[in-house]
């Protein structure tokens, strides 16, 4: 798990950059050498603002720490490369940690940390990157305008939280996100993760995942669990609904109580195995299934109200149901190869560090391979104005 400031601030300078060297490259960090130009700085600059933020080490190339001390004139143009070479201008945090070079000396690392930003960045180039994975990804004009469209969600989770009082977060639920990330103040660490105002005012990223209720604010910020039997939905008379259970409370909360009745509701089928024994077999590969509620959970549009996250049980398959499409630039055409853009990249940052789910693009993959490997047929996918519906299919191929 990628160190917050506050835990590298603790370390040893000695042991700062064997910790950073050590930190795989991936969507929130990037290493740069000291040599690096203010020019070229400016692509990861642009593409983390795009994405989710992260953190930017320079100083630390070919697996060494160089230092940056002797880069006295870099470390002022590094610092403005936001200003000079990046429209609008990507706004970010800059702090120098001792460490102690490869000649043995003490020396600085310079640290960027940037949040996720509310508008689209381009380059002084005009050229615009989304940060996926360990990659810049450069955007095509068409890209560039769904991401401009896509905004208007990932704005949304920052905007200031309707509160009912001081009882609106569970502060035990804050404490034990700040013990799993490590971190030693919880107050600071909502605010890096942005989850708060400056003044600490609550934003509704904060009232999702750390709220004591947050259907007071959001009626409609809950999953819904049902089971007919059959494999169709019938109504009146015929009516073949058997289970349907409300799961509330804050995102975590809602994704342990979905898994938990899902596992009860899941059919279950006995069948001759291949040591010539009957045995019982999974309706569908927990792990898959998994994915798909917590993707549904995760990247929902929470502007959308009126409507929910549903999870439904048939006796062929299950669907997953979420508000709103495919995030920005992802397009239900070809799971496995998915990039990422996490619509609520708040949400999605927090979410990671409780080992919920995966990155989006990730996730999906991961879910089409697990639905391969069983000798299943892949997740089929439709969306329509109103969301999103993932269908897992039981039968083999």
């Amino acid at each position: 798990m990628l160190p917050h400031i506050e835990n590298l601030r603790e370390l040893p300078p000695a042991a700062v950059a064997e910790r950073l060297l050590a930190e795989p490259e991936g969507q929130w960090f990037d290493r740069k050498s000291a040599r690096i130009e203010a020019r070229t700085l400016a692509d990861t600059l642009v593409a983390m603002a795009n994405a989710e933020g992260g953190m930017i080490a320079i100083g630390l190339s070919g697996g060494v720490c160089e230092g940056i001390d002797d880069r006295r004139a870099a470390q002022n143009e590094w610092r403005q490369a936001g200003a000079d070479f990046t429209t609008p201008p990507v706004r970010y945090m800059v702090e120098l940690l001792p460490c102690i070079n490869r000649q043995g000396n003490p020396d600085h690392l310079f640290i960027i940390q940037l949040p996720p930003s509310r508008q689209v960045h381009s380059t002084a180039r005009d050229v615009a990157f989304l940060r996926i994975g360990d990659e810049n990804r450069r955007l095509s004009f068409e890209q560039r305008i769904e991401l401009h469209y896509d905004r208007s969600d990932s704005t949304f989770e920052a905007t200031p939280a309707k509160v009912s009082g001081s009882e609106d977060v569970d502060p035990e639920a804050i404490a034990e996100y700040a013990r799993r990330v490590g971190h030693p103040d919880p107050e600071r660490l909502l605010q890096a993760r942005e989850l708060v105002d400056a003044d600490g005012t609550l934003r509704i990223a904060g009232q999702l995942l750390f709220g004591a209720f947050p259907q007071w604010a959001n009626p409609s910020a809950y999953v819904r669990v049902l089971k007919y039997s059959g494999t169709e939905r019938r109504y009146g008379t015929e009516q073949n609904l058997i289970v349907d259970v409300r799961c509330e409370g804050a995102l975590p909360q809602q994704i342990d109580a979905a898994r938990d009745v899902l596992r009860e509701a899941m059919p279950r089928r006995k069948a001759l195995g291949r040591d010539g024994k009957f045995a019982w077999f999974e309706f569908l590969p927990e792990e898959a299934w998994l994915e798909a509620v917590v993707n549904a959970v995760l990247h929902r549009s929470y502007s959308i109200f009126g409507d929910h996250t549903r999870a439904t049980v048939f006796d062929d398959r299950l669907e997953v149901f979420s508000p709103g499409g495919f995030p920005g630039l992802t397009s239900p055409g070809d799971l496995a190869n998915v990039p990422r853009q996490a619509r609520n990249p708040r949400i999605a940052r927090v979410m990671a560090d409780l080992s919920y789910g995966q990155k989006l693009g990730e996730g999906l993959r991961r879910m089409v391979a697990l639905m391969e490997d069983s000798g299943r047929q892949r997740p089929v996918v439709a969306q329509d104005a109103g969301g999103t519906l993932v269908t897992l299919y039981s039968a083999r191929t």
